[in-house]
């Protein structure tokens, strides 16, 4: 993708644009009514030029219904925008009366830390918003390290939210709980209506348009967005989505909170927080920093400057 975003998104427009004249033998510059018969035909090309572009199979179909869905609204076919409407995507609008507790929209930086003794000492260097990813197999471990991280914040502004270990992270009373894709396979409807009902905020990892699209079924206070960059912290399930999708999906969720993720270093922060995102989240930056507390507080400050989030 170029770096210049809108050029990447009209391209990706323009692809598809020229996928809807070829099936529909019309030229590209004309518009012209979307008659029910020719819906199908424009979902089809949309759905062979957004896998042409490189997109999954579900995230293509997401695309297509997109498109098919803002022509019968437009009654147009050649638009030369990439759909960014969130009722084209089939995502209710919000407030939602079942959403999980708010959170800021901009959550600034947030440091995905391995153990309690980061998450204490990133809080204390002044970072806004923590994760604990603790792996661990021995339930009496988790409990004490959960435990541990809520109790390192306390006294700080720094919210805290919890990767997994959602039943713990309610009795430690963390601020909010982080589910990835797998973790939603595997909870139940009855514990995702428990950590609502708890209070707690909830924070769902998403790599494309349709795990987008049931992250906010769920009403969640904030989607991560990833891996932006290729990252060698864990193995992804799809390819880097790069700036010009980042710039897309932001555009489409803006009225919710964004976290965007992976392979993110200080050379390619600005054009992430260009895009439109109000969080960054990073591992390694803080990680292998050779003094993680001030390198914690400069990336603090240009996130801040650059999204409004709280400075603490």
């Amino acid at each position: 993708m170029s770096a210049n975003l809108p050029d990447a998104i009209d391209r990706m427009a323009d692809a598809i644009v020229t996928a809807h004249a070829d099936a529909l033998a019309l030229p590209v510059s004309e518009a012209a009514p979307a008659a029910p018969a020719a819906a199908p035909a424009v979902y089809r090309a949309a759905l062979k030029a957004a896998a042409a572009l490189g997109f999954g199979a579900a995230d293509a179909a997401c695309i297509a219904h997109a498109w098919q869905t803002r022509t019968e609204r437009t009654h147009l076919f050649d638009a030369r925008s990439w759909p960014d409407r969130a009722a084209d995507f089939g995502l209710p609008p919000w407030p939602r009366a079942a959403a999980y507790a708010p959170c800021p929209h901009a959550l600034g930086l947030y440091a995905v830390m391995p153990d309690a003794a980061w998450v204490g000492r990133m809080a204390v260097a002044g970072v806004p918003t923590l994760q604990l990813r603790f792996k661990s197999d021995d339930p009496a471990a988790v409990r004490a390290e959960v435990h541990n991280a809520v109790a390192s914040v306390r006294g700080t502004a720094a919210r805290l939210f919890i990767n997994d270990h959602w039943q713990v992270a309610i009795e430690a009373g963390a601020y909010g709980v982080h589910l990835g894709q797998e973790d939603l396979d595997r909870i139940t409807p009855g514990g995702l209506a428990t950590i609502r009902d708890a209070g707690l905020r909830l924070g769902i990892s998403s790599h494309g348009y349709a795990e987008m699209q049931r992250a906010d079924a769920l009403g969640p206070s904030y989607i991560a967005l990833g891996a932006v960059f290729a990252t060698t912290l864990k193995q992804m399930p799809t390819a880097p989505q790069g700036l010009g999708r980042l710039h897309a999906y932001a555009r489409l969720l803006h009225d919710r909170p964004l976290v965007a993720i992976g392979g993110i270093d200080a050379d390619r922060l600005a054009a992430v927080l260009a895009c439109g995102v109000g969080s960054v989240g990073v591992v390694r930056a803080l990680l292998a920093a050779a003094n993680p507390d001030t390198t914690a507080a400069a990336w603090t400050a240009r996130i801040a400057a650059a999204t409004g989030a709280a400075r603490y």
